[in-house]
């Protein structure tokens, strides 16, 4: 191995299968002056690349973690270290069996070749199970195992082959200088390196070296046991490492994986059993590796029955012993995603943590790509390291998330399912009163958001059948009729609504205007007072994000964005401003309030004396009132359609113009309404896309149907790639559709949740213009059109009105009609109502 360079353009720490592909990823776009470090020996430095059960199933419910998934096969495949076997995953259960029909939906949506089987064909292909344990299965063809270390050492030597990698092995990190916000130097036990970037990608270390810089990489080790059985005569007799199947017996959470005469076991069901990156042994105290920890036998035991049970024959065999037992340490994080992209606290300190061997090669390229052109081609926003909020990068917090994810692993987990620990954690100044109201609270980045009221269940007598009631279980699981009922209260009155989750921030200086006009897409140079709606793009036309601005003075303006991706929006902003302008985050200083419905100005005009009437308050503008002694920030914009108000006040007057609004509301029989009217059901039945859904950076503005009939002339990140899109005809189109029919097999209603795959009406596959099968981005209610509403991205040519197509719904078509084929909504197209 060479010696430490002094410079280098980029330092990337660990040399498992995710540094080994970044190497090759940054050295095939271009860059030189590369050094890869790790304190271990190569090819197996002793993390856990090396000792992962590294079998690849491409299919997951996330299109995000899908396709860095399949990126990383067509990798592994031509590299020649894949060797597929196909996979089964087993039901032993009724509720299981509901599940792989959901991963259908799944598989069809990313266009993996699966289907479902009976036990009759498990057997077959694995005939030492036994068949009465299990009701069916989730077959795989394209499942397989991986050579990872060969794998690594092969996208490592392409590097060095091109003269762009340095790497040395056997040398320890033991600091790291920022200086002014960006790093600087490595510290290292074989001297010092200055660089000008500087990627973490070394697993379960990750946390303690971002420590170094200041920084935080939200992860922990975590134990996964695994055993290794043998020799077992029925595989002793086949050739090669791998002959059969490898099985996932999903209600026991484990799997089983030939490995030459052995069989592999591994288990998700044992309790979570978290380390500390600081207690890690180092090589010279592990025994076998650092990140190979002593077994701990008792908490294997009854994975080890629940194996015994499905395939008898093997693991009883005669002569067949545990010859191998592990506690490996791999990576969790709090919301189950990869840690990926530029740390928010560090200029050029990268992370490219907790990621799996199924997605390695996919996430050293797409962070590659990222880090040479400013965006990845897939898109990692639920990936993207400036996610987290700071409560939730604190050790707490991560402890107490992955101690609750880690038995979900192979979970049934709901779409809409809520995390039972750290809740609390960030509450509106009206959450008592909203507590008291029956609120059902769903959490959103700490804060506590109410989805629904108790309070209001007495207006499901009132709306009748018209609340759309959901007979399946599954599909009624986090729901309530009453969000439906609190939704045709609001169109028919008013409905107040807590929107405490926004994240808030303000753009000052002598620069502001320029600022803001050179990162999002709408005109910024407009009046004081004024609010735009905007999307805010990345270098290749991408969505970025979708907010609102607010100028509030010539050297201020306001934006305020979804809670979910707010931290990331503030790293966006404050990446992109020129000297003279600074971002202030305002967050924790104001609660927003909505008020909208037919009589949202009769109930604020009764608590205020500035003139709010339509020419005196025009659509799309804002400014300071009083709102009984308060002073509040209105902005007449809304994300429901209706008439109506976003209140921005003082925190800790909050409590106060929630109660005023509602003892004025009173008389009109206003209601308090949840998030489940403000982000599903009034949200559809205008069409409004959202970000993360509808929205994301591998859509554009032409796809989405929210172009503008000119561009501005001011320069914007992403503006040369916008106008290019505009100039070509979209490759796909963003739909509304209804169902038109929800009757299944079984003659219940279902409905769907979001995922599904759109097909032709006789169940044909579609494709647009990108290669990728339309699924449906959104699912929800629309009360007041009486249907179910579905967003979705079709093939042009199937983007008619009209249209009639089909969406498959655990297994089962259901008719849909394209709706609309633009951004004109189903409810109020001509939009009076918002403008009343």
């Amino acid at each position: 191995m060479a010696n430490l360079p002094r410079t280098a353009r980029v330092v990337v720490i660990g040399a498992g299968i995710v540094g080994n592909c970044l190497v090759h990823h940054l050295a095939r776009l271009g860059w030189r002056d590369i050094v890869q470090i790790d304190k271990g020996p190569l090819p197996n430095p002793g993390g856990s690349t090396g000792h992962a059960s590294n079998f690849i199933f491409p299919v997951d419910h996330s299109r995000e973690i899908a396709d860095l998934t399949l990126d990383s096969m067509r990798q592994y495949k031509e590299l020649g270290v894949f060797t597929e076997s196909g996979g089964y995953e087993v039901a032993r259960t009724e509720e299981r069996m509901e599940e792989l029909r959901r991963r259908m939906s799944s598989a069809r949506a990313w266009g993996v070749p699966a289907e479902l089987v009976t036990p009759d064909h498990v057997v077959e292909r694995v005939p030492y199970l036994d068949k009465d344990q299990i009701l069916g299965a989730f077959w795989t063809p394209s499942v397989g195992v991986v050579d990872s270390l060969r794998a690594g050492t092969l996208m490592r030597e392409s590097a060095l082959a091109l003269g762009a990698l340095t790497v040395v092995s056997t040398v320890e990190v033991i600091g790291m200088d920022v200086e002014r916000g960006r790093i600087r130097r490595v510290r290292t036990t074989g001297g010092d390196i200055e660089a000008d970037y500087v990627v973490i990608a070394c697993g379960v270390w990750s946390p303690k070296l971002a420590r170094m810089a200041g920084a935080a990489i939200p992860l922990t080790p975590a134990v996964h046991q695994m055993i290794s059985v043998g020799p077992i005569p029925q595989l002793a007799e086949r050739p090669g490492e791998i002959s059969f199947p490898i099985i996932r017996d999903m209600d026991t959470f484990c799997y089983e994986r030939q490995h030459g005469a052995d069989m592999e076991v591994g288990s998700y069901a044992h309790r979570p059993i978290l380390w500390d990156p600081e207690e890690i042994p180092s090589i010279d105290q592990a025994r076998l590796s650092p990140t190979e920890t002593p077994f701990t036998a008792d908490d294997f035991d009854p994975q080890l029955e629940q194996a015994l049970e499905l395939m008898p024959d093997a693991l009883a065999a005669e002569g067949a012993e545990i010859r191998y037992a592990i506690n490996g340490l791999l990576s969790l994080t709090p919301d189950g995603a990869p840690i990926l992209g530029e740390t928010p606290e560090v200029k050029g300190l990268w992370s490219a943590a907790a990621v799996w061997i199924k997605e390695g090669p996919g996430v050293g390229r797409a962070v590659a790509e990222w880090m040479t052109q400013g965006y990845p081609e897939i898109d990692l926003h639920h990936s993207d390291i400036a996610r987290f909020y700071p409560h939730q990068r604190t050790r707490a917090h991560v402890r107490s998330r992955t101690s609750e994810a880690f038995n979900k692993t192979y979970g049934i987990v709901h779409p809409g399912e809520q995390w039972a620990g750290e809740r609390g954690k960030r509450l509106a100044p009206m959450h008592a009163a909203e507590r008291a109201a029956g609120a059902e609270f769903f959490e959103t980045v700490g804060w506590e958001r109410p989805m629904w009221y108790a309070s209001n269940e007495t207006l499901l007598g009132e709306y009748g059948d018209a609340v759309m009631p959901r007979e399946h279980e599954w599909d009624s699981r986090w729901w309530s009729p009453i969000i439906n009922a609190e939704h045709l209260a609001m169109r028919e009155r008013a409905g107040i609504v807590d929107l405490s989750a926004f994240a808030i921030f303000d753009v000052v200086g002598p620069a502001a205007e320029q600022a803001i006009q050179g990162i999002v897409v709408a005109q910024a140079a407009v009046a004081e007072g004024r609010v735009i709606y905007t999307p805010v793009l990345d270098a290749r036309g991408g969505f970025r994000s979708d907010l609102t601005v607010m100028r509030l003075a010539h050297d201020r303006y306001r934006v305020v964005t979804g809670g979910l991706h707010g931290m990331a929006d503030l790293k966006w902003f404050a990446d992109h401003l020129p000297d003279g302008a600074a971002v202030v985050d305002r967050t924790s200083s104001f609660t927003t309030i909505g008020i909208w419905g037919p009589r949202a100005r009769d109930i604020l005009g009764r608590l205020t004396d500035d003139d709010i009437s339509h020419t005196g308050f025009p659509f799309l503008t804002c400014r300071d009132i009083a709102v009984g002694s308060v002073g509040v920030l209105a902005s007449r914009i809304s994300y429901v359609g209706e008439l109506g108000w976003e209140l921005y006040v003082p925190m800790e007057q909050g409590a106060r113009v929630w109660e005023l609004l509602h003892e004025a509301g009173r008389p009109d029989g206003a209601v308090p309404v949840g998030i489940g009217v403000y982000g599903t059901t009034g949200r559809l039945e205008k069409g409004y896309r959202a970000f993360g859904f509808e929205l994301d950076g591998e859509r554009t503005i032409v796809e989405a149907g929210m172009a503008r009939p000119k561009v501005k002339d001011a320069d914007f990140v992403g503006r040369e790639a916008y106008l290019a899109q505009r100039a070509a005809e979209p490759r796909a189109v963003l739909c509304t559709l209804t169902v038109d029919d929800h009757r299944s097999a079984t003659g219940r209603n279902r409905y769907m949740l979001g995922g599904e795959p759109i097909l032709t009406r006789d169940g044909g596959v579609l494709t647009d213009g990108h290669g990728h099968h339309p699924y449906v981005t959104s699912a929800g209610s629309a009360p007041s059109l009486g249907t179910h509403v579905l967003m979705a991205y079709l093939p042009p040519d199937q983007a008619v009105v009209g249209n009639r197509l089909a969406v498959s719904y655990m297994e089962e078509l259901y008719p849909v009609t394209v709706g609309s084929a633009d951004a004109t909504p189903l409810f109020d197209p001509a939009n009076e109502r918002i403008r009343g």
